[in-house]
C-alpha cells in the first residue's frame, strides 16, 4: 500500500468502528474498543492485552483489561450489528454453517474450561470449546455467533460458576442444544436464511435434526455410516410410503446407509466437481436418493420425514466414505447438495484466520464477560480485514488443508501493511 491507500484504509476502519461501536454506548469505551481492534490487527505472534498495548502507541494495559474484562457492556447488539453490517456484503447467502472449535488452555481456572475432546486439536485435551454459527456465500465466510460451552461438571459447581461471572441461572446444554439457540437468535436478525450444514457430531444427533424440521428449516447434515434406514424393497416387491398401520417389527427390515448405498446399481453414481482447489479441480463420486429414515421405529417413535440421503465414494476407496440426510427440495439437485455438504471448508479457515492472525484463542483473562467481549472484538477485526480482502482481491480463498504450512494466510498481505494503521 502506498500512503494515500494506508489513508484511505484507516478512515474506513473508522468508519467501520465507529457505527459496530455505538453499542458499547459512552465515548470512553467506544475510544478503548477502536484500540483494541486495531491491536488485533496488527502484525505481532501474540495478541494477549499486554503485548497489544506494548505496540500501539496509546495502548494502555489497564483500560483495556477494564475495557474488555469488567466494563459492562453488552456484547450481543455488537454482533447483532455486525452479522447485519457484514450480510449486506456477503451475497447470495448459501448457508449457515454450525460448527465449534477448540482454545487450549494450560490451568483449571479459565471459564469453561476442562478435559474435554476438542475437534479442533483432534484429542481429549484440557481447553474451552466454543460453538459458532457461520454465513457462508460461494466467496467468503464469516462468523455470526459464538456461545461458550459450559461441561456438566461446571453447571454443577454453583461456586465455580459464579467466581467466573456465569450469568446466575445458567444451566448445563449440550453442543447441539447451544447451536439451535445461536441458530433461533440469528432468525431475529434482518440477515437472508441459509442452509443449515453441520458435519456427523451434529448431523448424527437426531432430536437436533427433528427440532430444525419443527422450526421448517432446511439442512444438509452429515451422519454416521451406521444410520439406518427403511429397505427399500419389502418381501421381493418395491415398498411406497410407510410401514402399514399393524406391520409387526419382524415384517420390517432396516439396513445402514451404507450397506444400502453398496446396492446401489452403477448408474447411481455420478461424477461432481464442486470447485478449485489450490492443486486442481476438487472431484468424487456421489449418489442422492430419497430415503425414509428409520431410527426410532422399534420404540415406537415419531419417525422423521422421507428425505434424501447423499453418499460420497470416491474413486480410489473401497467402500462409501461419508453420508448425509438432507431435506433440500427435489429441484436443488445433487450437485447444489454436494456444494453445500461441502462448504464446511470455509469455517476451518475462518477459524485459521481468527486463531493464526487475528489471536481468537489468545485471551488470559478467565471471567465469562471477558472471554465473550475479546471474542465480539475478533469477530469485528475479522469482518474488517474480509471487506478489505473482497474490494482487493476476488476468489482469494484457498483449502487450508492444501497449503503451506509457511503461508503466512489469506491476510498476510493485510497484515504487513497494517501496523501503519496505529
Amino acid at each position: 500500500m502506498d500512503a494515500k491507500q494506508l489513508g484511505e484504509c484507516r478512515s474506513r476502519l473508522q468508519r467501520y468502528l465507529k457505527d459496530l461501536l455505538e453499542p458499547v454506548g459512552r465515548a470512553e469505551r467506544r475510544h478503548w474498543g477502536s484500540v483494541y481492534v486495531r491491536g488485533l490487527l496488527l502484525d505481532g505472534k501474540r495478541k494477549s492485552i499486554e503485548p497489544m498495548a506494548n505496540r500501539l502507541p496509546d495502548g494502555n494495559v489497564q483500560a483495556m483489561q477494564q475495557f474488555v474484562g469488567q466494563s459492562p457492556w453488552d456484547h450481543m447488539p455488537m454482533r447483532r450489528r455486525l452479522a447485519e453490517r457484514m450480510a449486506k456484503e456477503l451475497i447470495p447467502a448459501c448457508a449457515w454453517i454450525v460448527d465449534d472449535t477448540g482454545f487450549p488452555k494450560k490451568g483449571p481456572h479459565s471459564v469453561g474450561v476442562a478435559r474435554q475432546y476438542s475437534g479442533t486439536l483432534g484429542k481429549v485435551a484440557n481447553c474451552q470449546v466454543a460453538v459458532a454459527l457461520h454465513l457462508a456465500t460461494d466467496d467468503a465466510c464469516m462468523p455470526l455467533d459464538f456461545a461458550l460451552y459450559l461441561p456438566e461438571q461446571w453447571a454443577q459447581d454453583a461456586e465455580r460458576m459464579k467466581k467466573a461471572g456465569i450469568p446466575e441461572g445458567a444451566v448445563f446444554k449440550r453442543k447441539w442444544q447451544l447451536a439451535l439457540e445461536l441458530i433461533d437468535e440469528a432468525r431475529t436478525w434482518d440477515i437472508p436464511q441459509g442452509v443449515i450444514v453441520c458435519d456427523v457430531a451434529y448431523g448424527k444427533i437426531n432430536e437436533f435434526r427433528r427440532q430444525l424440521i419443527e422450526r421448517n428449516l432446511t439442512y444438509v447434515a452429515e451422519i454416521e455410516s451406521k444410520t439406518i434406514v427403511f429397505d427399500q424393497v419389502k418381501t421381493g416387491k418395491a415398498r411406497r410410503g410407510r410401514p402399514k398401520k399393524g406391520t409387526t417389527k419382524d415384517e420390517l427390515k432396516t439396513l445402514s446407509v451404507k450397506d444400502f448405498a453398496k446396492s446401489f446399481p452403477a448408474w447411481k453414481w455420478k461424477t461432481i466437481r464442486w470447485r478449485e482447489g489450490t492443486k486442481g479441480p476438487l472431484v468424487s463420486r456421489f449418489a442422492y436418493v430419497r430415503v425414509e429414515p428409520a431410527h426410532g421405529y422399534k420404540r415406537k417413535a415419531h419417525l422423521p420425514p422421507r428425505q434424501w440421503l447423499l453418499v460420497e465414494w470416491p474413486h480410489k476407496e473401497e467402500e462409501p466414505t461419508k453420508f448425509w440426510f438432507t431435506n433440500l427440495p427435489h429441484q436443488a439437485g445433487l450437485r447444489r447438495a454436494v456444494r453445500l455438504a461441502k462448504i464446511r471448508w470455509r469455517v476451518e479457515q475462518n477459524y485459521q484466520q481468527q486463531k493464526d492472525e487475528l489471536g481468537l484463542d489468545h485471551y488470559e483473562g478467565r471471567g465469562y464477560l471477558g472471554w465473550h467481549h475479546h471474542v465480539t472484538m475478533n469477530m469485528m477485526a475479522y469482518g474488517f480485514l474480509l471487506l478489505e480482502t473482497l474490494r482487493s482481491k476476488k476468489n482469494f480463498w484457498v483449502d487450508p488443508a492444501e497449503d503451506s504450512p509457511d503461508d503466512p494466510g489469506a491476510f498476510g498481505h493485510l497484515d504487513r501493511d497494517l501496523p501503519d494503521l496505529r
